[in-house]
This record gives C-alpha cells, structure tokens and sequence, in this order.
C-alpha cells in the first residue's frame, strides 16, 4: 500500500458513494475526453473508466503514477502522465469531441489549479473536491462573508455550484478540514474577454486587498485619482461611492473597469502601490485570491 506523501497534499478518498457523487455530477459525455488530476490510488479513475470513451490521467507521484501505467498498461483508452499539471496546457491533451476535467485537488495547490483549469480555450465542466471554504467562496454571492475575490474572478467566467459536503474522516489521512464537490461551468460568454482577464485580476484582488474601505478610497488608491475623479468613475457604473468591494457583483467590477480603461486609467500594479507605501507591505504568505 501507498504511503501518502505530506509534502505533496496526498489525502486519497476511498469512499465509493461519495466517488460515484464525483462522477455523476461530472457526467462525461459520448466521445468526450475525461481528464484526471491527481488520480492518487485510482480510485476514483476506476469509476470513471466505464463512462469515458478517452481517460487522460495526470499524476505527479511518480510511484502512483507507475502503479496506473501497470494497472492500465492493455487498456488503449486509458493515458497515464507522470507530471505537475500544472506545467502541462490542459487543453493539449482533448479530444477532438469535448472535454471535462475533474479531481481530487491537493489543497496546497487549489486556487492555482482552478485557474490553470479555467484558462482558454475552456472545457465543458470542471469538477473539484475541494476544501470547504474554498468551496465557499468559490459560490458565495455578494454581500456574504465569504464573497471575494475568488468569488469573482471564478464567477466571471464560470457558473459554480456545491455538491455535497465530504468530511475528513472520509479521507485516508484523514485532512484537517472538510472539503465539498464543486462543479464549475465555463460560461458561453463569459463576462470578461481573454485580453480583460489579467487587468480584471489585478483590479478584483486590489480591491479585496482593501475590502473594508468604501470604493472611493479604493479606487483612489488603484488608479491615482482625486476624490472628485474618482467619484465620477463609480458613478458611471452606478456604484455608490461609500459601497464596500464586498457588496460588488462579477459583473460590476467587469463594468468599473472597462469604464476605467476607456478614460485611459491605468491600474496600478501591486509592486507599484507598496513603493509608494513601503509600511502596508502584504503578508509575505498572504494570496489575495485564495484569502479575500
């Protein structure tokens, strides 16, 4: 038996209801290639393997990764790939008849993965279990304690929806916290544009970085503006000048900043703005994405 390996986030998930859960809230198509990221064991690739025509696994352990290629060595519709997904562009790897991705994500590696899976050109769905409160966040709607930035750079581009609860206990280590199954659903047209998304980012994770100040002071500090300046910009997006990041949905902050861009505003970076204030430097182990 495999001895999980800390130092690489392994928690394998043996439970078969909850496995089968997985699979059918992914609920691969005909002809459609399932990609899986960190099959771990195979437990959960031996239930996909009935319902996908193609199965492209990707295993950074080199040992598990050799127990699948032997597990799997006869079966032509089955592909083991030894490596870090996300070194590998995810798309290369799909049929020419759809795709989805799913997986039991490591949790040290979650806000990177999900964005690594969400980059263009997109899948049909994407299924993760994940750690419930980044399950949380990734759903909340705005207004909730666990709306941020996430939340909003997720749902610009994806539906997202919740599952079902996993406990710990479910897990062999069992991991500190429990996790949830979350499906995201790219959208046919999402909210931004591929040139939009690293400029999107920047402005949503400022934001977030100063969740309780009112926008006025916020984007004062993003875009260099004076109080009057600033308060114009947030008027053309009908956002009230003492509002809260916290209460501004996806679709707002994709209007702010396209208002922005079309005055000529450009966002100040992060290495920017902590010049300028050398004594509100970030935590050195915060991640605005997976913390706000």
């Amino acid at each position: 038996m495999h001895r999980p390996r800390k130092r690489l986030g392994q928690h394998f998930l043996n439970d078969r209801r909850i496995l089968a859960r997985i699979v059918d809230v992914l609920d691969p198509q005909p002809n459609e290639t399932v990609i899986e990221i960190g099959p771990g064991e195979g437990s959960l690739t031996a239930l996909l393997r009935p319902r996908a025509t193609r199965l492209v696994t990707v295993e950074l352990d080199r040992d598990l990764a050799s127990a699948l290629r032997d597990r799997y060595d006869e079966d032509a519709h089955v592909q083991v790939i030894e490596g870090d997904a996300l070194d590998i562009t995810l798309a290369d790897l799909r049929g020419d008849d759809g795709w989805c991705i799913t997986g039991n994500v490591p949790y040290y590696i979650t806000t990177p993965l999900l964005f690594h899976a969400l980059a263009a050109p997109r899948t049909r769905c994407i299924v993760f279990l994940v750690q419930r409160e980044v399950g949380d966040r990734l759903a909340a709607a705005p207004g909730t304690e666990a709306y941020g930035a996430l939340s909003v750079t997720a749902q610009a581009v994806a539906k997202v929806s919740r599952h079902g609860r996993v406990p710990a206990g479910a897990f062999q280590p069992p991991p500190a916290v429990d996790s949830v199954i979350v499906r995201l659903t790219p959208l046919s047209t999402p909210l931004v544009s591929a040139s939009e998304e690293a400029p999107f980012k920047t402005l949503v994770q400022g934001a977030f970085s100063q969740r309780r100040k009112q926008m006025i002071r916020v984007l004062r500090g993003l875009y260099d503006l004076d109080a009057e300046r600033a308060a114009q910009l947030l008027a053309s997006c009908d956002i009230e000048p003492h509002a809260r990041p916290e209460v501004l949905s996806p679709k707002t902050f994709v209007e702010l900043l396209r208002v922005a861009q079309n005055a000529g505003l450009a966002l100040n970076t992060p290495n920017a703005r902590r010049s300028r204030h050398p004594r509100q430097a970030p935590h050195p182990t915060r991640d605005s994405t997976e913390r706000s």
